[in-house]
Formats: structure tokens, sequence, C-alpha cells
């Protein structure tokens, strides 16, 4: 299929590159960027004044729920969030039921994915067998059957010895290790500990469970030399750590979600359950360095941290409801907003490099053939396109939510940018209906 988007402002974060033209994409490529050719014979044009052309999402962390949750969210249903949101890739996590532990279960998940011809899906594998903690996995077989690093999801590592030999495992093979700081004692209360939780009676998860953690996994990493990826930095402390790494040269890198970069733990309210997250929500000081740390380079990528939860696992008391909130379909709004706030601390094109080329270098070589194209917007690259308005304003009604999951915390916001448009390899995977 032909396709031209017609007369848009064209962003490509990756080499600056933003001018008003033409896009022409046939063959699941982009063909031209700026001025179609002269012979180019398109089946759909797309009017795009007003609106911003640029690189399809790459989301960093977004649940499925597919195998084994399918009552919280199906491949169908989240998917069809994805690309509604721009998104036209996903890293999913492992904790599924089975867990991703297995190649067939990996390859399962792809071919499904792939069938439904929408976001592109790329698991991560299980860093160990049932997340137990204590026998490592298959890596190279699950490599080979498509994931694109490692993970425990949130389940934290208790025993140091088996987090080394996994590091020295993946190091030897040039694997990514992608881990959410948090020590496995003082992790498990509900919300940030501070004066809130303790007013609210609620048990509190220190900053020193992030801190500590990255401590030590930080010091396994300046002796093994494996890459890791912080998944989802809640404090400033802990926004600290990871910087005081990467000056000293350590192959980390890190991300940050939509929910901890705009939300504090006041906004926990009277116990509501839509704020029930994890990590949780901590206090402005720790929001507003992690604002800073993602204007400034400090932290790679932003991530919608999609967890769609049922209804019945919500609507319970704050510390018994299940952590979790949808995302995808806010991921590019938020960002928007976010650059919006800054005072022109983030421009607009960090705020979509962070959507993009960023999280596309997280994931580096694990892309396979997508490497020199993902995140971009180049001549003869893979045509993942994303056309939005930057000028429309929508308000978030959680039953007009394609995901499964209609559970937010942003419900009732007033947010910028409308996705219009999404491209996913040459092929329309979204067109926004007129509004009536």
């Amino acid at each position: 299929m032909k396709i031209l988007i017609k007369n848009g402002r064209i962003i490509d974060p990756a080499s600056s590159f933003d001018a008003v033209g033409d896009v022409a994409i046939a063959g699941g490529r982009i063909v031209s960027l700026k001025s179609a050719p002269a012979d180019f014979a398109p089946n759909k044009v797309i009017e795009a004044a007003g609106c911003i052309v640029m690189p399809g999402l790459i989301d960093l962390s977004a649940r499925l729920r597919e195998p084994g949750h399918e009552h919280e969210g199906m491949l169908e249903s989240e998917l069809a969030a994805a690309v509604a949101g721009g998104v036209t890739s996903m890293v999913c996590p492992p904790d599924t039921d089975p867990v991703l532990d297995e190649p067939g279960l990996v390859e399962m998940l792809k071919f499904r994915a792939e069938k439904l011809h929408q976001s592109r899906v790329f698991p991560l594998g299980a860093l160990t067998r049932g997340l137990k903690g204590e026998t490592l996995t298959e890596m190279i077989e699950l490599t080979e059957a498509g994931c694109v690093g490692f993970s425990q999801a949130e389940i934290p590592l208790g025993n140091t010895q088996v987090l080394m030999r996994a590091l020295q495992y993946a190091s030897s093979f040039g694997y990514t290790v992608w881990l959410r700081p948090q020590e496995i004692h003082l992790g498990k209360g509900v919300a940030a500990s501070g004066p809130l939780a303790t007013r609210l009676g609620l048990s509190g998860v220190p900053v020193a469970a992030e801190t500590i953690a990255l401590h030590t996994i930080i010091e396994l990493v300046r002796s093994t030399g494996a890459r890791v990826h912080f998944c989802r930095i809640s404090s400033a402390a802990g926004l600290a750590l990871v910087a005081a790494a990467k000056a000293q040269g350590l192959p980390v890198t890190c991300d940050v979600s939509i929910n901890s970069l705009h939300l504090t733990d006041v906004d926990i309210g009277y116990f509501d359950s839509r704020a029930r997250l994890d990590p949780p929500l901590r206090q402005q000081r720790d929001r507003d360095a992690l604002r800073h740390g993602l204007a400034d380079g400090t932290v790679d990528a932003l991530v919608s941290d999609h967890t769609p939860v049922d209804e019945d696992a919500k609507t319970l008391p704050f510390a018994e409801a299940e952590p979790g909130a949808t995302g995808l379909e806010l991921l590019l709004s938020l960002a928007c907003k976010w650059s919006g706030d800054s005072g022109g601390a983030a421009t607009l094109t960090r705020a979509l490099a962070v959507l993009t080329s960023e999280p596309a270098r997280v994931l580096g070589e694990s892309l396979g053939s997508l490497q020199a194209s993902a995140g971009r917007l180049v001549e003869g690259g893979v045509a993942d396109v994303c056309v939005f308005d930057p000028a429309a304003m929508w308000t978030v009604e959680p039953a007009a939510l394609r995901s499964q999951g209609k559970h937010t915390p942003f419900s009732g916001y007033q947010l910028p940018g409308r996705v219009r448009y999404t491209i996913v390899g040459g092929h329309l995977a979204y067109q926004m209906k007129p509004e009536a």
C-alpha cells in the first residue's frame, strides 16, 4: 500500500530534522521525506496540515496481560489501545501466567501479536525460572525465540549470588538485564514512606528500598560489565545514583513512568485506589528531580507503565487493591503536557525523543533488522509513523479508552495532543474517527 502524508510538520528527534513537508510510504518503508517523487501514486492520502508527523512511539513498559490474565486485558484490546496512542512498538515484562521462561511461550505471544497487524511486541524473558529467583533461565534459547532482554518484572531478587551469576551470564553474550531496583524486604509497603502514608495509616516503602538495590546492582555491574536497564526509577536519591554510575562510564540506562513524572503521594487523596501503583508515588521533590532528569538526559526514556487492572481487583480498600493503571493511550499526551509545563526546560523535540529515538537506543542491537531505523524517520527506513494534532485538547474519560483496563489516576484530566493516524510497517493500523 502506498500512503502519502501531506503538509505535516515532520519531526525526527534523532536527527533534529524539523520541517513542513510530505512523507511518502511504499512497500512498508519511507520512500521520501519533505517532498514526494513526481511519479508517486498513493493509494491513500493523509492531510496532515497543523499536525506533527513523527516516528511511532516505543514504549519500554507495557503489560498485555496475555497469557493468563485475559480478564484484565486481551492482546486485541491492548494492541488497539497502543496504536490509538501512537505506540508502534512495546516491550512487555515476563510476569504473565505462565511466566515467559520457555521459548514456546515467547513464540506463541509474538505469533499472536503479529497476526493482529498492530503494534510490534518485544517480550522480555524471565531472568529466573518462574521468576522465583533460584535458577537462571536458558537465555540463549529465549533470545532466539524473540526476547530482547531479561527481567524479574516486579519480583526482586533476594539472592545476590544468583543476581551476580545472571549478570555474568548476560554479560558473556551481550544481553541486557532489566531490573526495577527494590530491596526485597523494604519494598513490601503500599505507599511511599512519608507524612501522608503515616497519616493515612498505610504501610510505607522508603526511598532506601530503591537506593539499597541500586547500590548492589551498580556494584555488580562494575564487576561483571553487564548492561542493565533500570526500570521506573522513582526517587531523587535513586536518580542521583544512576547519574553517578553513568558519569563513571558504566553501561546502565533508566526510564521513568508517566505516573511518577506527573503525580505525587498527595494524589492518593482519600485512599484513591487508582493511585495504587508500583513503584509508589513519592513526594514533590522526587517528582521534580525526575522531571529535570528526563529533560537533561539522565533519564533515557518515558514509559506508560501500562498495567490494565479489572474492576474487582481495583475497587477494594487501598492497601488491598491491585497496583497498576492503564497508560498506553495517555503516553504521548502526558509527554506533551510535561514539555508544556516545564517552562522551557524540556523542548517538544526532547519530549518526542524520550518516546522514540531514546527508547530505540536502549533496545539497541536487540531490535535486529529494525535497529537502523527504529524510533526514527529516515528514507529507506521502516515506516512506523504517528500523526498527531498537538493543539487538540481532550478529556481523559476511562469509559472511552480502548484498553480493557479503565482505571487511571489521570481520569478527568484535560490533555494536549490527539493521535490522528498510526502507521506500523506501512500498514494503517489506526485512524481516528471524525468527531461528531
